[in-house]
């Protein structure tokens, strides 16, 4: 399987998971999707970014984003693993553990890397639209626990940019100035979109509020 490049279709698949099969496409529906791996169930590091998945359920959920994580281990090791979850990270994991035994999504998401590990997934993060496109990805070794902020942000920053002409520069945050984008010149539409107006710092560079704040 050759890697998934941003724009692809994110592959279906049908497998087992914690809540039941999972249909990918259906059970995705017209929702944002994070889709994220684990190397095996009762790791360390995985169980802290399970247990912050589970405390963020409120934010993903205010913006439309259903989370389901992979890992290589059968449903009974994953309902062990999430009642460790619960109670070690004070939380409750409702979202589906995929129970990809038979490496079927691994290998469709090109998960195992050989030069990393013959077997064991790296730890990926694929940000999915609602069209089932890959929007975004992320990929840390397997000693290098995920940053959700940079996960949530990145989301905002795709809803932002998706809805208005604009893009966001280093560092942005919900809520910061962002950039309007250079192929948009009509001086109308520059007013009608922007109200509040833009800095001009070149030509190719100009800031304005957020357009949806």
């Amino acid at each position: 399987m050759a890697t998934l490049r941003l724009g692809d279709t994110a592959p279906d698949f049908t497998q087992p998971s914690s809540l039941g099969p999972i249909a990918f496409h259906a059970w995705a529906g017209d929702s944002w999707v994070v889709l994220f791996s684990h190397p095996a169930d009762f790791t360390p590091v995985c169980t802290t970014e399970l247990g912050k998945t589970a405390a963020l359920s409120g934010e993903f959920a205010r913006r439309g984003v259903k989370p389901i994580a992979i890992s290589v281990d059968p449903v009974d090791k994953h309902q062990q693993w999430i009642a460790d979850i619960d109670e070690t990270q004070n939380t409750q994991v409702q979202f589906p553990i995929l129970a990809d035994a038979d490496r079927k999504v691994s290998e469709l998401y090109d998960l195992i890397h050989p030069n990393a590990s013959a077997t064991a997934t790296v730890r990926s993060v694929f940000i999915i639209d609602p069209s089932k496109v890959v929007r975004a990805t992320i990929t840390y070794p397997a000693s290098t626990g995920r940053n959700f902020d940079e996960i949530l942000r990145v989301i905002d920053s795709l809803q932002l940019t998706d809805s208005h002409k604009v893009a966001t520069p280093a560092n942005w945050k919900d809520g910061d100035d962002v950039v309007i984008i250079p192929s948009l010149q009509d001086p109308a539409e520059l007013a009608q979109r922007f109200p509040k107006g833009y800095t001009a710092v070149r030509p190719y560079l100009r800031i304005t509020p957020q357009p949806n704040r």
